[in-house]
C-alpha cells in the first residue's frame, strides 16, 4: 500500500531580493514566518504499520532549521538570492541524502503564497 505523509516546520527569517528590479518592495529586507512542508512517499511497513517516523522527519529536518530559524537568509550559502524557489530547491539538495522518500518540499512564504519543487 502507498502513502504520502507531510510533516510541516515553521520558522522566522528575514531576506531581501537582490536580483529583482529597483524599487520592487522585496528588494528592500524583510521578514517571513515560512512554513515548510516536507512530503514523503513509499510503500507502507506490514511490519511496523507505517511508511517513515513522523519523529524521523523532524530529525531530518532539524540541522536546516537550526540554519533557518531567525536567520538573514540572503548570509546562507546557496541563499545568496533566497527566492521561495531556491529556498525550496536548496532544502531539497540538502534533505534527499538522508530522506531517501523525500517527493516534494513545499515553501509557504505566506499564508496565500507557496513554491513547490519536486526534485529533479
Amino acid at each position: 500500500m502507498r502513502v504520502e505523509l507531510i510533516k510541516a516546520f515553521t520558522f522566522e527569517a528575514a531576506h531581501l531580493l537582490p536580483n529583482v528590479p529597483v524599487g520592487h518592495k522585496c528588494r528592500r529586507l524583510h521578514g517571513h514566518s515560512y512554513r515548510i512542508e516536507i512530503k514523503v512517499e513509499g510503500e507502507i511497513d506490514p511490519e511496523s504499520g507505517w511508511l517513515i517516523d513522523y519523529a524521523d522527519l523532524k530529525t531530518a529536518f532539524e540541522p536546516l532549521w537550526k540554519q533557518l530559524d531567525h536567520y538573514y537568509l540572503n548570509e546562507i550559502e546557496g541563499l545568496e538570492n533566497p527566492t521561495s524557489e531556491m529556498l525550496a530547491v536548496w532544502i531539497w539538495t540538502r534533505l534527499k541524502p538522508v530522506l531517501p522518500l523525500l517527493s516534494e518540499v513545499e515553501v509557504h512564504e505566506t499564508c496565500t503564497s507557496r513554491c513547490t519543487y519536486r526534485g529533479a
